[in-house]
């Protein structure tokens, strides 16, 4: 029996990088996927592979930045799979200047993302999940910054700070309805968001690409390696299959050693 068998997850911003690996890894171990993506085309593409290759995928369109778009697509997912177990806040960006320069726009933009994001699809989920106190399992992809911080990168630090508050406060309130939460933390993945990121670096710190990647990104590993989608997809599989709410409320970090706490 395949360990997610019977089970319903929601993957926001999943039609590419660390969702999309989650997504197939969990439908490789038997459970239902809805591939959330503000790119509704690419996210039926997704689903269409794994569908393809024998699992059970639906693509939904959502902006994570809507209530009514958030509620709309859960709903959607409930009604096609019946129910829902996990789901997985992931989606996100990244904008890049020191706060000086930072747009008030673009402010707006990261924490609307990141953290109205997080908080509109884990209302929309907990509606399911707090029925006849079903349960559930919350996830959200925080980062390495969501316990240190970088230059450049305000907005993004801020927010990933936040949903480490946001899951503590849903481990308390969830647990009389078995619902659990967790933040996944990684170091830099190669994901289109950090390659990005590297010409940007290099351009606001006056250093090549080379020194971005060896002394920027990955300085504080214990091996110079980036974390990969493989690495946090099966810390993703990890969590949702852990047997009891013993990690409830906790950040893994996933960073070569970049942070240990």
């Amino acid at each position: 029996m395949s360990s997610l068998n019977g089970k319903v997850a929601l993957i926001t911003g999943a039609a590419s990088g660390l969702g999309k690996a989650i997504a197939e890894l969990y439908a490789k171990n038997g459970a239902s996927v809805a591939i959330a993506d503000i790119n509704q085309q690419a996210a039926d593409a997704v689903a269409a592979e794994i569908n393809a290759a024998g699992g059970k995928a639906l693509g939904v369109a959502m902006d994570v930045t809507s209530e009514e778009a958030v509620n709309a697509g859960t709903d959607k997912v409930v009604a096609a799979f019946g129910h829902l177990d996990i789901l997985i806040s992931n989606a996100g960006v990244q904008i890049i200047n020191p706060i000086d320069q930072f747009a008030f726009a673009d402010w707006k933009k990261m924490l609307a993302i990141h953290l109205d994001g997080g908080f509109l699809t884990t209302k929309a989920a907990l509606k399911h999940m707090y029925q006849g106190d079903r349960g559930g399992i919350v996830i959200y992809m925080g980062s390495v910054h969501s316990h240190e911080a970088s230059k450049l990168k305000a907005p993004y630090v801020t927010a990933k700070h936040g949903l480490l508050g946001l899951a503590r406060t849903l481990a308390k309130e969830g647990a009389p309805h078995n619902v659990r939460s967790h933040v996944i933390c990684p170091g830099f993945v190669r994901t289109p968001l950090v390659e990005k990121q590297i010409p940007e670096q290099a351009r606001e710190l006056g250093i090549t690409e080379d020194e971005v990647i060896r002394n920027v990104m990955l300085k504080d590993t214990v091996d110079a390696t980036f974390t990969t989608v493989e690495d946090i997809a099966q810390t993703a599989l990890y969590l949702a299959t852990f047997p009891s709410a013993a990690l409830t409320g906790q950040s893994i970090v996933v960073s070569h050693g970049w942070f240990m706490q």
